[in-house]
Order: C-alpha cells, then sequence, then structure tokens
C-alpha cells in the first residue's frame, strides 16, 4: 500500500469540510493530515505556494493539484477506482484542468461557507 501524506489549510472552512469526510472514509488510517495553516507547520515547500494548492506526497514523491487528489483518492479503498482511473493517459490532464477552473471558484466559496 502507498505511503500518502496530504497537507491542507486548517484555517479555510471548505478545506476542513473535505478533509473532514476524508478521515472519514480514510478508515484504515492510511493517510497522513497535515494542517498547515499555522505559522509553525513544517511544509516541504513554501507554505503560501501549499496554501494556494493541494499538496500530497505519495511513496515519497511530492505532487500537487489533481495529481494530488488522486493521490489521496487511493489512499482510501472507496476511492481508489478514481484514484486509478487518474493513471489512465489523458485523464489526469482533464482532471488538471478541472482543478484549474475550480481554483477560480473557490474564494467564492470559502466565503460562503464562512457566513
Amino acid at each position: 500500500m502507498a505511503s500518502v501524506t496530504v497537507w491542507y489549510d486548517g484555517a479555510c472552512p471548505l478545506c476542513i469540510r473535505e478533509i473532514a469526510l476524508m478521515r472519514k472514509l480514510d478508515r484504515r488510517g492510511a493517510i497522513t493530515f497535515v494542517d498547515i495553516a499555522g505559522p509553525d507547520a513544517a511544509c516541504p515547500l513554501d507554505r503560501q505556494l501549499m496554501l494556494d494548492r493541494f499538496h500530497a506526497t505519495e511513496n515519497g514523491q511530492l505532487l500537487s493539484g489533481a495529481a494530488a487528489f488522486a493521490a489521496m483518492w487511493r489512499g482510501i479503498p472507496l476511492l481508489r477506482p478514481l484514484g486509478l482511473l487518474a493513471r489512465v493517459p489523458g485523464v489526469l490532464a482533464i482532471l488538471e484542468l478541472l482543478y484549474q477552473q475550480f481554483l477560480k471558484i473557490r474564494p467564492h466559496i470559502q466565503k460562503r461557507l464562512k457566513r
């Protein structure tokens, strides 16, 4: 089984909800979740860069964006088929394009969830 670490923004209401769901689905505890909201949080890259895009490691390889989501999905049995689908040629590129579009609307979603 792959070793997966996920870094997330614990100050983001959207991120908190998403990670809570992933923790619930990760019944085996296969994923290490690291909150990088605090200024002293250990980050493998620039902290702001990691807050701006989703990051994970899978078997020691640092991944970003859709690739990071796919790695997280592969670590959760229920979502593993989605993560494996991302390995099909062309699928990850499409997922990354969708992720980039999501990043454009993410601030609006975050504002609504803060209310």
